[in-house]
């Protein structure tokens, strides 16, 4: 990247800053203009990937990336919900997403092919494409992982789905943000849909209501990730029967808590006593990264020896990285904050971190940070779903407010007004990252109970429990479980 990028690029991000003066029309259009000038002959490129650069100038590195889990750090034992019932019928449960690379929804799709088998299910996983729009590179990570473990996927299109369908014979559709032509056939075809409510972006403005309310109509039931999605779900679609939406928290998938030496992990990236914030989040307005260093350049101004390292693709909006790679190159504290890209190893950087910290407009149920306290890794995260319940009495980390304001009424315009202005909830996210940085002894030495917590309260055979109780039943037409509406767990 340019110190000084062009000027059509310089327009480009001047007029993005400036856009919350502009009606929501011209700004609809304006954006299209915009977004074509994030073509690599303007100017914009996404962050490196080079983990070999030392976040501590001068300082010696090894491979993090090549960092394996401890010798001898077994699986951790979950706690295991009762056996299924012995002669339980099979089901057939086709797992549908939409791109099947990389991201939570997915992780969950691919999670459910994996484990539901031992329920007495067959599964195939039915996707339709491997990149996002303007994605760069091969994409499909997911679907060759699950490929190359023997577990059956495939692809599908508008034109052969019908016929697929119709040869599988699935009893029920476990769907993960899967294109709606999918819907048109599996109810065409009277094969019952389970949708899950990995999060409620696409119904954060109210023009989308009416259609989810005609949608929903072809949806037997639905299964929500965190009690606060199911609440925003419901307010949206007050129509909806409320008995239909069941609230089933993602469990921690055992292969992704293993341990790396935080030694080992710390002298790759060249750390010795600095405190380390880690944040792992694709660039993009949901993540909030721009607020996160906006807030960080807070908390470093107070300790001089903090670090923010955030690590996620860019693809999904270049502009978006490239307004945060200025701020962050602007502030005083510029060479404390590194921008990096996909890191292969997320292991290493969690053990090597001192705190996680994401500052999202709205989640589902955050894996990243699941898996940070699973890591025994301390949280400060806003309230956006799945926090209160991860993060719920204080032991684990702070809740902090929502950027935007009131979690349950967060929506896209007051989303996008904010995306390059001052937020309500920066003094408070300063407070709690500072708070983090003071009590750091502390929580280095919790480390084990916050792993040893995180293991008991998001196991995964609860949360695969509960995902095949909901399909077993919607697949033979039996009663819902009753949907849970704790506000934490204890």
């Amino acid at each position: 990247m340019t110190d000084t990028p062009p000027r059509a690029l310089r327009l480009a991000l001047w007029a993005q800053r400036q856009a919350h003066v502009v009606p929501a029309p011209l700004r609809r259009l304006g954006g299209r203009t915009l977004r074509r000038l994030t073509s690599s002959d303007a100017g914009t490129a996404g962050p490196s990937e080079d983990w070999s650069l030392p976040l501590v100038p001068g300082a010696g590195v090894g491979d993090l990336e090549a960092l394996r889990p401890v010798a001898g750090d077994s699986r951790p034992a979950f706690p295991r919900p009762a056996a299924e019932a012995a002669g339980s019928r099979r089901v057939r449960c086709a797992i549908a997403a939409s791109v099947l690379d990389v991201g939570g929804a997915e992780e969950v799709a691919s999670f459910l092919a994996r484990r539901l088998p031992s329920h007495n299910f067959e599964t195939v996983v039915v996707y339709s494409g491997t990149r996002l729009p303007g994605q760069d590179g091969e994409g499909g990570r997911l679907a060759r992982a699950l490929a190359a473990e023997g577990v059956a996927t495939q692809l599908l299109t508008p034109a052969d789905a019908a016929v697929w369908m119709r040869s599988w014979q699935p009893d029920v559709v476990s769907a993960h943000n899967a294109d709606d032509w999918l819907l048109d056939v599996a109810a065409e075809l009277g094969v019952p849909w389970v949708e899950t409510l990995h999060d409620m972006h696409r119904l954060y403005h109210p023009h989308a209501w009416e259609p989810e309310r005609r949608r929903a109509q072809r949806i037997s039931a639905q299964v929500a990730v965190s009690e606060l999605v199911r609440q925003q779900y419901l307010a949206r679609n007050p129509a909806y029967p409320g008995d239909r939406v069941v609230t089933v928290p993602n469990g921690v998938d055992a292969s992704r808590v293993l341990l790396v030496d935080r030694a080992q992990a710390r002298a790759a990236l060249g750390l010795t006593d600095e405190f380390l914030f880690v944040s792992l989040a694709r660039y993009c307005l949901q993540k909030n990264t721009f607020g996160l260093v906006t807030a960080f350049a807070d908390v470093a101004a107070e300790h001089p020896d903090a670090l923010l390292l955030v690590a996620g693709r860019a693809n999904d909006d270049l502009l978006y990285y490239e307004q945060t790679r200025q701020l962050a190159a602007s502030l005083p504290s510029a060479d404390r904050i590194h921008l990096r890209g996909h890191c292969a190893n997320p292991l290493a950087l969690l053990a090597a971190a001192d705190a996680f910290v994401f500052d999202s407009f709205f989640e589902g149920w955050s894996l990243a940070s699941m898996e940070a306290l699973a890591a025994g890794v301390p949280v400060v995260m806003t309230d956006v779903g799945g926090a209160r319940e991860q993060l719920a009495d204080g032991r684990r980390g702070y809740v902090v407010a929502n950027p935007a304001g009131k979690a349950e009424l967060v929506d896209w315009p007051v989303i996008n007004d904010l995306r390059y202005r001052p937020q309500e909830n920066r003094a408070e996210l300063f407070a709690a990252m500072s708070s983090m940085v003071r009590e750091r002894t502390a929580w280095a030495a919790d480390r084990q109970r916050l792993r040893d917590e995180a293991i008991r309260l998001f196991s995964p055979d609860a949360s695969l429990a509960g995902h095949a109780n909901v399909l077993r039943a919607v697949a033979f037409g039996e009663p819902l479980p009753a949907p849970a509406r704790q506000s934490h767990l204890a």
